[in-house]
C-alpha cells in the first residue's frame, strides 16, 4: 500500500508546521482479500451514488429557486450516446437539400407514393422451405394490403420476376431459411429493381407474445424512423412503396420500421382508447369524506405482431443478379470498424 505523501507549506506566523496529507485513492483490484475488496467496492459504490444524490438535489434547488425569482433555469445536460456521438457523414439528408427533392421526383418509387400506382405485392419462399416460414408468411399478409402469396417451386427467381412484370406486381418480397427458421428477407422493386437484401433475426410470431392482438383488414399507418442519410431514406423509399399511401385511420393500425444504429426494429401494434373512472376523495367541514368519480380517456398500444429485426446487407441495381449485378452499396467486414459510423 502507497503511504501518504507529506507536503510542507512553511512556516506562520506562530512558528507551527503545516502538513497536508494527500491520500491515495484505494483501487480494489490492488487487494487481495476478497472480503476486504468486497466491502471497499460496496464504499466506492455507495459514495458515487452518495455524490450523484448530492447533484441531483443540488440542480433540483437550484431550478425551484430560478423559478421562484423568475430567473432562466440551468441549461439541462445531455447525456452522451453512441446516436448522438456518431461520426460526420456527408450523406446525411437535409430538409433543404432540392436535389434529394428532385431525385424523388424521379426515382423508382414515384408512382406509387404518389398514389398513381397501387402497390401489389407477390410473396414467396426460397426452395427449401421451413416449418415456421408458412406461420410468418401468413402474418406479413395480414400486415401488407394486396400482398399474394405463390409457391416457389423450382422456379428461377427470374422467372418469378418476369411472371410478376406481366401481372402487373409492383414488388417482390421473398423469405428465405436456412435450418428451419427464416433469416433473410429479400426485396424487388418491378419492374426495374433495385433489390434489397436484409438479414432477419430475432423473429417473434404473433402466437408468441403475450397479450397480443388481431389486426383487423384495415390499411394501415405506417411510421419511419431515422433514416436519415442517402442510403436510408431510399431504403425507407423503398418499404414505404409496399404499403398503400391511403391509411384508414378508424382501424387504429400502426406499423412501424424504427432503425437504430443500422438495425431497423419492426413493431406492429393498434392503440386503443379506454374510458376509465377516477375517484376523487372531498374532506368537508364538520361532515364524511365524499367521493366522487370522473371519467377520463386513456390510450395504450396492443401489440399485434410478429416483431423482427432487420440489417442491410446489400442494395443491388435492378432485379436480383448474383453473378453479374451491379451494387449500389454492400456491407463489408472492414466497416464495422468504429461504433460511431452508421450508414442508415
Amino acid at each position: 500500500m502507497i503511504a501518504g505523501k507529506r507536503k510542507n507549506c512553511g512556516e506562520d506566523g506562530d512558528g507551527e508546521d503545516h502538513e497536508e496529507m494527500i491520500k491515495p485513492r484505494l483501487l480494489p483490484s490492488l487487494i487481495k482479500n476478497k472480503e476486504k475488496r468486497s466491502q471497499v467496492y460496496a464504499k466506492l459504490k455507495h459514495d458515487k451514488k452518495t455524490e450523484k444524490r448530492k447533484k441531483f438535489m443540488a440542480r433540483k434547488a437550484a431550478e425551484s429557486r430560478a423559478l421562484e425569482l423568475g430567473e432562466e433555469l440551468p441549461p439541462k445536460k445531455i447525456p452522451r450516446t453512441i446516436e448522438n456521438t456518431r461520426e460526420l457523414d456527408e450523406t446525411v439528408c437535409q430538409p433543404n437539400d432540392e436535389e434529394l427533392f428532385a431525385d424523388n421526383d424521379t426515382d423508382e418509387f414515384n408512382k406509387i407514393l404518389k398514389q398513381e400506382t397501387i402497390p401489389k405485392i407477390l410473396i414467396t419462399t426460397c426452395r427449401f422451405n421451413s416449418t415456421r416460414g408458412p406461420a410468418f408468411i401468413q402474418e406479413l399478409m395480414s400486415i401488407i394490403p394486396n400482398a399474394h402469396y405463390y409457391k416457389r417451386g423450382t422456379f428461377e427467381l427470374k422467372k418469378i420476376a418476369e411472371y410478376a412484370k406481366n401481372k402487373d406486381f409492383t414488388s417482390i418480397v421473398v423469405v428465405h431459411t436456412s435450418r428451419r427458421e427464416p433469416d433473410a428477407l429479400l426485396i424487388i422493386n418491378l419492374p426495374d429493381g433495385p433489390t434489397a437484401h436484409f438479414k432477419l433475426s430475432n423473429l417473434a410470431l404473433r402466437s408468441e407474445i403475450k397479450n397480443h392482438g388481431n389486426p383487423t383488414g384495415h390499411k394501415p399507418e405506417l411510421v419511419l424512423n431515422n433514416f436519415t442519410t442517402r442510403l436510408g431514406h431510399r431504403v425507407g423509399r423503398m418499404i414505404q412503396s409496399l404499403f398503400p399511401q391511403d391509411p384508414f385511420f378508424r382501424g387504429r393500425r400502426v406499423v412501424t420500421f424504427h432503425n437504430q444504429r443500422d438495425f431497423i426494429f419492426f413493431r406492429h401494434h393498434r392503440y386503443i382508447f379506454e374510458t376509465k373512472e377516477k375517484k376523487d376523495d372531498k374532506k368537508a367541514q364538520g361532515a364524511k369524506n365524499k367521493t366522487t368519480t370522473q371519467d377520463r380517456v386513456i390510450a395504450r398500444l396492443q401489440e399485434c405482431g410478429p416483431r423482427f429485426t432487420l440489417k442491410l446487407v446489400s442494395l443491388q441495381h435492378g432485379i436480383f443478379d448474383t453473378k453479374g449485378g451491379e451494387y449500389e452499396w454492400v456491407h463489408k467486414a472492414d466497416m464495422d470498424t468504429s461504433r460511431r459510423r452508421f450508414f442508415l
